[in-house]
């Protein structure tokens, strides 16, 4: 590295000569502009050699990295403990505060690597695996929320007989998920599936969270701002706006006439609505499911 800059050097010194402005250099050379015009002033001040050899010299080996006291560790440690494994930026504030040290965010987390695990609470390229597809009923249930004011509604959809469930809500909470997701086993998906996709909303966290594999084998978050992941259960939900709920905001005392009129619209969608889906042969859900045969065709 350094021989490949003694030779950029020299070439800049020697463009420079020949009138070539510094701007340009930089760019021939692939260097930033301010490293040009340092590296001219160091030659004008002490010569092309003697500027290679001041350049030379200042050059060190690698930097030892900085030790931190076993005292100031052990402080970050306790602070981690006492303050219920807050982050690097509390404990930095804590440190300022209590013992006026200061360290670096950075250096705190290495410090902290020492004695626990650290892991980001967000990974935003976390590998989730390939999109479900479903080959038989009961195999990927898709399941979502919508917002309609004071009132919520928790979706549900087997992706494969297109058999849904509905639950109208006045939280969105992991404990009304659960609720949901209890409901929903019970009386639309045979208790148990092979997965369960949902968002990573706050309304699938916590109890939700908690129960959710006692009703499958595995459950998947669906990757955020990709609506193709939920394609099923967005299309249901456009579904229940357009044909039942609408796009208006309900008050809370409307909970009730809310969830009859979505158990209304359940019946006439599993029973009377006609599907377009592949396989559906234009037959509601459930006709479909009791009838001959609801696999999804191969042919094209």
């Amino acid at each position: 590295m350094d021989m490949l800059n003694h030779t950029l050097i020299t070439m800049a010194w020697e463009l420079y000569e020949q009138g070539v402005p510094k701007i340009k250099i930089a760019q021939d050379l692939g260097k930033n502009r301010e490293t040009i015009i340092l590296w001219i002033q160091g030659i004008e001040r002490y010569g092309l050699l003697g500027f290679l050899e001041r350049y030379n010299s200042s050059k060190k080996g690698p930097r030892e990295k900085r030790r931190v006291d076993a005292i100031l560790k052990r402080r970050v440690w306790e602070i981690r403990d006492r303050e219920t494994d807050c982050c690097g930026q509390k404990i930095q504030y804590f440190l300022k505060e209590e013992y006026n040290q200061h360290l670096s965010v950075p250096k705190i987390y290495e410090i902290l690597k020492e004695k626990y695990i650290i892991r980001s609470k967000w990974q935003k390229n976390h590998e989730r695996g390939p999109i479900p597809q479903a080959s038989k009923p009961r195999e990927v249930i898709q399941i979502d929320s919508l917002d309609f004011g004071e009132i919520y509604a928790f979706t549900g959809i087997d992706i494969f007989t297109r058999e849904v469930d509905i639950l109208m809500a006045p939280e969105l909470t992991g404990k009304f998920g659960f609720r949901f997701l209890t409901q929903s086993m019970e009386r639309r998906f045979n208790g148990f599936v092979h997965l369960i996709q949902t968002d990573g909303g706050p309304e699938f966290k916590d109890e939700f969270k908690k129960h959710v594999r006692s009703y499958c084998d595995r459950h998947r978050i669906a990757r955020p701002y990709r609506k193709n992941e939920q394609s099923y259960i967005e299309s249901f939900n456009r579904s229940l706006r357009k044909e039942c709920l609408g796009w208006v905001k309900y008050e809370l005392n409307q909970l009730s006439q809310c969830q009859f009129m979505v158990e209304s619209f359940l019946d006439r969608y599993h029973y009377h609505r006609p599907h377009l889906g592949r396989g559906m042969n234009m037959k509601p859900p459930l006709i479909n499911l009791e009838g001959e045969d609801c696999r999804i065709s191969t042919e094209n």
